[in-house]
């Protein structure tokens, strides 16, 4: 999305935006970020969740060590479409 474009962006531009910074975030930017914006029960759930989802359903080693990751993505991106969007219909 241009930065002249006043259409709100689509979840897919969002989602696209969102892998694009955190990828050029350093480990210790991510952490300032986790820790303004998302609650220590919500990370210690997520871990949690994730084990049990991989117990579950028998996810190998090199996927188990990525979910709570993937699953944390997920959950900044509802946090960015919430802000970005706020009670906007998504496409």
């Amino acid at each position: 999305m241009s930065q002249t474009d006043t259409t709100a962006p689509s979840r897919e531009e969002i989602a696209w935006e969102l892998v694009e910074l955190y990828d050029e975030l350093s480990i210790e930017t991510v952490n300032e970020m986790l820790a303004k914006n998302v609650p220590m029960e919500t990370l210690e759930f997520i871990a949690a969740y994730a084990g049990d989802f991989a117990d579950t359903h028998d996810v190998n080693d090199r996927t188990r060590r990525g979910l709570p990751n993937l699953i944390l993505l997920g959950y900044l991106l509802r946090i960015v479409e919430d802000r970005l969007l706020g009670d906007e219909e998504l496409e």
